[in-house]
């Protein structure tokens, strides 16, 4: 059941759900610009970079490792691990915008990013009931800002990222980025229990060459989260909420 928010309406809410990400995508996309100079990528190949792949964590974890002069499956393996994470993403999505169009679904497919899927999938799940229509405008609406934002910001620190003073703690908005974005999700035990064993994992192994123990970690986390999530479902009460 739909309510009647116009696709219109959604759209423009979405640029206001999305809009305060700016804040921490503007000098995320910054950091990222500013490593990929210091790695000694030019300004068409940083911003080729960040238009092609869109995602900020991979990006980083490639640039460091091809940084560290890692083998290149390792480099390649590893962004894709970090990125498993998009997977997910699509599979939660699919129930609320796998009736658009296959161009449509393309371009939420390219534009899926951390920011968009964690406001919009709240909206879907908490807020009043959209359309299919207006679930896709609103989806577009999140990226409005945010994806141009990122897109400028690795052009600001390609080009002038050697300029800034050492005393701007420009690297602090990578983690709170994705502060901001864990917080909210971490929803059930099976979340909570996923980020724990991901944390801990990951500081445990830090010490293995070329981040393998960032691969380790994801799919322990994965793992974790699967099996917290059956053992939830078995034991939640007969006529329980789901």
């Amino acid at each position: 059941m739909s309510t009647d928010i116009t696709p219109s309406s959604a759209f423009w809410q979405g640029v206001r759900n999305g809009g305060p990400f700016i804040l921490i995508v503007a000098p995320f996309g910054l950091v990222f610009g500013v490593v990929a100079g210091e790695a000694g990528l030019d300004v068409w190949q940083t911003m080729a970079f960040s238009v092609a792949v869109i995602a900020g964590a991979a990006q980083l974890t490639a640039l460091q490792l091809m940084t560290d002069q890692a083998p290149t499956i390792i480099v390649i393996i590893t962004a894709l691990a970090v990125n498993t994470r998009m997977a997910m993403y699509s599979a939660s999505l699919t129930p609320h915008l796998g009736g658009a169009s296959v161009w449509q679904r393309a371009a939420v497919a390219y534009l899926m990013v951390d920011q968009a899927y964690a406001v919009s999938i709240l909206r879907y799940e908490q807020g009043p009931p959209l359309s299919p229509r207006a679930k896709l405008a609103f989806y577009f609406g999140v990226v409005f800002l945010i994806c141009p934002t990122w897109y400028l910001g690795t052009l600001m620190g390609a080009l002038v990222g050697s300029q800034i003073p050492d005393w701007v703690p420009i690297g602090a908005a990578v983690p709170i980025a994705f502060i901001a974005l864990i917080g909210p999700m971490l929803r059930t035990l099976a979340h909570v229990a996923a980020a724990f064993v991901s944390v801990v994992v990951a500081l445990g192994l830090a010490f293995l060459p070329y981040s393998l123990g960032l691969l380790i970690a994801a799919l322990a986390a994965m793992v974790t989260g699967a099996l917290v999530e059956v053992w939830t479902e078995k034991n939640r009460p007969v006529g329980g909420a789901s």
